[in-house]
């Protein structure tokens, strides 16, 4: 897998096109390096996300998390490195939108729903991600898509609301109707930024349910700074410093290796 040149031809996407997870890995992370002013907010970073797992990225502000996150999903282009969707989708050669075809999607901290339309028409818009609003409100929609919204509805655990308008909902259920809003659109890897931020130790746990079954039908990657939430949700835990990876493996291990403790002891940000 080759670094790319900036001036790399930008190709059309097939929205059937598939990666291949024949090695199992669905996304790889390879000397990736990209610099603000000089400030190397990835430092030839190496990391390998399996097809179906859940991975969480823990790190301090500054750590390079965000900035993985939009290298990924074409936001931010980088000095150095490659990163690719199974073993021959190249994502530096394409743009946001392209990779979001490509079965890529992203839920920032802040939940972005459409709050004066209710929770279906929130879904039902999110199937017509490349429309207007307008269009999208007004195209029918078939059996099939019907039924993955009531789906989807069922997986967020918002079939009793789907009348309710979003404006209504609270903060935690916001945050699970923008992940449906990111599932109808059947993602093959989902990226979650904070996912728990202002949510009640009730609406966490459903989260933690939520997310962990996911896992499996989708790769999920989560960044969090919740330390208990991690634990309740993450099999492989990957630490970013200084924008490298730093140590990987079980939550237990990562918090008994030596350089972990050294550079994040006390510090509750993690």
């Amino acid at each position: 897998m080759n670094s790319l040149t900036t001036g790399a031809r930008i190709r059309s996407v097939s929205a059937e096109q598939k990666p291949d997870v024949s090695h199992n890995v669905l996304l790889y992370v390879e000397d990736l390096t990209v610099s603000f002013d000089g400030f190397k907010a990835l430092n030839k970073l190496n990391l390998y996300i399996n097809d179906g797992e859940l991975r969480c990225l823990i790190g301090a502000n500054g750590a390079g998390k965000t900035t993985l996150m939009d290298v990924i999903t074409g936001k931010t282009a980088c000095d150095s490195g490659s990163v690719y969707f199974g073993q021959t989708v190249n994502l530096l050669k394409h743009s946001e939108p392209e990779i979001q075809r490509l079965g890529i999607g992203r839920k920032f901290q802040k939940p972005t729903v459409f709050e004066a339309l209710t929770v279906f028409e929130n879904l039902e818009l999110s199937l017509h991600c490349n429309k207007s609003v307008w269009y999208s409100l007004r195209a029918a929609i078939s059996g099939e898509q019907q039924d993955l919204i009531a789906k989807t509805l069922e997986i967020i655990g918002l079939k009793d609301s789907r009348s309710s308008l979003a404006g209504s909902l609270s903060h935690g259920q916001k945050q699970w109707l923008e992940i449906g809003m990111l599932l109808v659109s059947e993602p093959r890897l989902l990226l979650i930024d904070e996912p728990v931020a202002g949510m009640t130790a009730e609406e966490s746990e459903r989260t933690a349910e939520l997310l962990t079954s996911l896992a499996g039908d989708h790769t999920v990657v989560v960044v969090e700074h919740d330390m208990e939430f991690v634990r309740s949700i993450a099999r492989t835990v990957s630490v970013l410093h200084q924008g490298s990876l730093l140590a990987e493996g079980s939550m237990d291990k990562v918090q008994s290796n030596p350089e972990v403790i050294e550079v994040y002891l006390g510090d509750e940000s993690v």
